[in-house]
C-alpha cells in the first residue's frame, strides 16, 4: 500500500513538471514570436525588415537612398526599441535551456508555489541585460550615422574597410580567452546555476541578470556583425540567432568558434586589403 501510494505520488509530481515545462516552453515560445513579428514588421520604422532585406547590397556597397531621419527623442526611442526586440527575438531561444532548468529547481524546493514568480523574474532579469546593450547599440548607430560613417536608412557601415575592420575584431574576439569562459557559462545551464543561484525573488532576478552578463559576453561581437550585414537584414538576423543557438547546444560548440573566428578573421582582412588597393 505505502509502495503503491508512494508510486502515485512521484507519478502526480512528474506530471506537474511536465505540465510546468510545457507552460514555461509555450511562455517562451509566445515572447519570441511577439518579439520576432514585431522586428519583421519593423514597427515604427520607415521600411519593414522585410523591404529593407530586399534592398541590401554587398557588404560596403550602400545603397543610395536619402538621408537618415532625424534623431529626435522619438527616433532614438523606437531605435531602442528596434534592438532590444530583435535582441529578445534571437536570444530567448539560446536562453530557453537555462530558463526550464531554472523553473524546474523552484519547482521541486520550497519555492514551488510561486514558482511561476521565479522563472518569470529570471528571465526578466535576463532580457533587462539584453536591453542595456540595446541602449549601447542604439547609441553606437547614432554616433556611426554622426560621423558619416553609416548608410542611415539601411543601418549599415558605408565602407569595406569599416566593415573589414569590425569583421576583423569580432573573429579575434571569437578566439579570446574571455569569449571562451563566457561560452562555458552559457554551454552548461546545470553549472550556471549551482554557481550562481540566489535566494528569494530579487535574487531569481539578479541570477538572470548574470546568465544575461556571460551570454552578453560571449555574443556581443557577433551582435555588432549586424552593421555589416544590416541591422534589419533579416537573412543576418536569422543567422546569427541560429548560429548562437548551435554554439551553446552543438556538442564542439567551442570548436564552432575558433572556426568562425578564423573566417572572420579571413574576411575582415580580405575587405580591408581590398578597401586600401581601391583607395590607392
Amino acid at each position: 500500500m505505502t509502495r503503491n501510494t508512494g508510486a502515485a505520488a512521484s507519478e502526480r509530481v512528474e506530471q506537474l513538471l511536465r505540465r510546468d515545462r510545457a507552460i514555461v516552453l509555450i511562455s517562451l515560445t509566445l515572447v519570441v514570436v511577439l518579439a520576432a513579428t514585431y522586428t519583421v514588421f519593423g514597427v515604427g520604422m520607415n521600411m519593414s525588415a522585410v523591404e529593407m532585406t530586399r534592398m541590401a547590397r554587398p557588404v560596403g556597397e550602400p545603397m543610395q537612398m536619402g538621408s537618415a531621419a532625424p534623431w529626435t527623442a522619438l527616433h532614438a526611442v523606437l531605435i531602442f526599441l528596434m534592438w532590444w526586440v530583435m535582441m529578445i527575438a534571437m536570444m530567448t531561444p539560446s536562453a530557453a535551456p537555462t530558463v526550464l532548468l531554472f523553473a524546474a529547481i523552484k519547482k521541486m524546493g520550497p519555492d514551488a508555489p510561486r514558482s511561476g514568480a521565479f522563472t518569470a523574474l529570471f528571465l526578466v532579469g535576463y532580457l533587462l541585460t539584453w536591453g542595456i546593450f540595446s541602449l549601447g547599440a542604439t547609441g553606437a548607430q547614432w554616433g556611426l550615422e554622426a560621423a558619416g560613417l553609416s548608410d542611415g536608412p539601411m543601418m549599415t557601415l558605408k565602407s569595406k574597410g569599416a566593415a573589414g575592420v569590425l569583421l576583423l575584431a569580432a573573429g579575434l574576439y571569437q578566439l579570446s580567452a574571455f569569449k571562451d569562459a563566457c561560452l562555458r557559462h552559457c554551454r552548461s545551464p546545470a553549472h550556471f546555476l549551482a554557481e550562481h543561484h540566489r535566494p528569494g525573488l530579487l535574487g531569481a532576478f539578479a541570477t538572470g541578470a548574470d546568465h544575461g552578463l556571460y551570454c552578453l559576453g560571449c555574443c556581443w561581437a557577433l551582435m555588432a556583425l549586424l552593421f555589416v550585414g544590416g541591422v534589419m537584414n533579416l537573412y543576418w538576423i536569422a543567422g546569427i540567432a541560429i548560429y548562437v543557438a548551435l554554439e551553446k547546444i552543438a556538442p564542439k560548440g567551442r570548436w564552432l568558434s575558433f572556426v568562425t573566428g578564423g573566417a572572420l578573421v579571413c574576411s575582415g582582412l580580405y575587405l580591408s586589403a581590398t578597401a586600401v588597393i581601391s583607395a590607392t
